[in-house]
């Protein structure tokens, strides 16, 4: 497959929902990490980023006082657990944390697992898991060409150095809003933290958007550099 422009792949879509972008760095020194939420109702974008107790971030009410439904917008998006890092756009997070934690894989969590209950989108829930190493696991569970039953894809990637891989929930926007298909897209990865969280950040519809999330993790000492941009300030 052609390694495509990751900023290309953001500017040219105006609703690709919540994203993940996992890869190694050029220098092939860090694991790489983007996870972005994007909204389009008052209750979606209605939300910041805030780092939680358990190595990584929250969501929560920018706003308390116009919370609707916090069921499907509130949770962990990210997860540490014994030097993984989990990230997922949904509570299928503390699925998977609690199956690792007891000695299964990320597979297990999320068989027991469907995509969001919000028909008519049945919005995919798609997951990461980042090892030690730098390999990662990408998955995606979707409904069956927009009817309620639930299909799921599992992927498992090799670190390499200047590549990562890019899944989102939506193909682009639509009423309904039509699910993400096909294999996680290969993107380029450059620069440094701050250039690569500016590069997505930037390129992101400046409308929708509402949150961002990088990490950069040092494979060689496992230092975590972080960087969260919240529109709501």
């Amino acid at each position: 497959m052609e390694i495509k422009s990751l900023a290309t792949e953001l500017n040219t879509n105006s609703y690709p929902g919540r994203g993940i972008v996992i890869g190694k760095s050029k220098d092939g020194k860090n694991a790489v990490i983007a996870y972005f939420i994007m909204g389009r109702s008052v209750n979606s974008r209605n939300r910041i980023f805030e780092e939680n107790d358990r190595g990584g971030i929250r969501t929560k009410a920018f706003d308390e006082s116009k919370m609707e439904d916090p069921s499907l917008i509130i949770y962990n998006p990210v997860l540490k657990l014994e030097g993984k890092t989990i990230v997922t756009n949904g509570d299928q997070t503390d699925t998977i944390y609690d199956f690792m934690k007891d000695g299964h894989c990320y597979r297990h969590a999320l068989l027991t697992r469907e995509f969001e209950p919000d028909a008519p989108n049945y919005t995919p829930r798609i997951s990461a898991v980042v090892k030690e190493n730098g390999d990662y696991n990408l998955s995606i569970l979707k409904s069956n060409m927009g009817a309620p039953q639930c299909v799921r894809y599992f992927f498992e990637y090799p670190a390499t150095a200047g590549v990562g891989h890019f899944i989102h929930t939506y193909k682009c926007d639509g009423d309904p809003i039509p699910s993400f298909e096909g294999e996680p897209t290969p993107v380029e990865i450059d620069g440094s933290i701050d250039e690569f969280t500016a590069m997505i950040w930037d390129n992101l519809n400046e409308d929708n958007k509402v949150s961002l999330f990088t990490r950069f993790i040092n494979l060689e000492t496992g230092e975590e550099d972080t960087r969260i941009i919240n529109k709501n300030k």
